[in-house]
């Protein structure tokens, strides 16, 4: 009798100890699902915010850069298909909607890229707002992407261990999704061009000889002591100036000779009065 009573206590105990661990696994799942939620909610306010500045910011750069067409509809289309995936969806973003989102970010900045080939536009002040204001939305939301992937990383660390994943299984909590891009095309950068600006050498002529290479510069041979002349390097070896030589005075007859000092005067020559 005893005997069975002490294996009911042992089996009495060992259920509230599973009881106990399943209550605490399924109170972390909902804890760290209102947590994903919340933090899901902090980044939708913040796109709900950009989606409120980019018509403004379309229609400003539309009033002075007619040219950036195609940049200004892509904007517009892909904010009115993140809008619709925002409707549609729950409490928790798709990765459809986390793809549309990345896109249109990267559009406003190869919008704000662009623009730096207007001057007048970069002098508007309406446009400087704008651009302030999305840079610290797009900031925010970055920021709340980090902090809803860490919570969404926690949450999907305990659905796949042992044994919390009994857990999971038992009362359906599914994996949650990460707010990044896997679309290769989305992650790569914007490719903006502002036209054949920088000079890139005139392009060669028909029918005439292709122009002569330098000539490399000769310099004296090493076992000279003489110093580079600068002006002499730069001209071709051919129109070097030849040097001229020095004086020498004649030495023919009939010529005049200088005279030798301390030597005496020769006969017949001139002398000085003596006092």
């Amino acid at each position: 009798m005893s005997t069975a009573v002490t294996v009911i206590i042992i089996l009495v105990v060992i259920l509230v100890i599973i009881a106990l661990v399943a209550m605490s696994a399924y109170n972390g799942f909902v804890k760290s699902r209102n947590l994903i939620q919340e933090s899901w909610r902090q980044i939708d306010v913040e796109l709900n915010r950009r989606y409120e500045l980019i018509p403004n910011l379309v229609e400003t750069v539309r009033a002075y850069a007619a040219h950036e067409r195609n940049t200004l509809e892509d904007i517009t289309r892909l904010r009115s298909q993140a809008q619709q995936l925002s409707q549609a969806e729950g409490a928790l973003p798709s990765q459809q909607r986390a793809d549309v989102e990345e896109a249109l970010s990267g559009a406003v900045r190869n919008l704000i890229v662009s623009v730096e080939a207007y001057p007048d536009l970069k002098s508007n002040a309406n446009f400087l707002e704008l651009q302030r204001q999305l840079a610290e939305t797009e900031d925010r939301i970055a920021a709340g992407r980090r902090f809803y992937n860490a919570n969404v990383r926690g949450y999907n660390t305990k659905v796949e261990s042992v044994p919390t994943n009994i857990v999971a299984n038992l009362f359906h909590f599914q994996k949650a999704t990460y707010f990044e891009v896997n679309d290769p095309s989305v992650r790569q950068a914007p490719n903006v061009s502002f036209g054949e600006i920088a000079y890139r050498g005139d392009p060669a002529q028909p029918g005439l000889p292709p122009a002569a290479p330098n000539q490399a510069v000769q310099y004296d041979t090493p076992g000279s002591d003489a110093l580079p002349d600068p002006q002499q390097q730069g001209q071709p070896q051919a129109q070097r100036q030849p040097q001229q030589p020095t004086y020498q005075p004649p030495s023919g007859p009939g010529s005049y000779p200088p005279p030798s000092r301390g030597a005496p005067p020769s006969p017949g020559g001139y002398e000085p009065p003596r006092s």
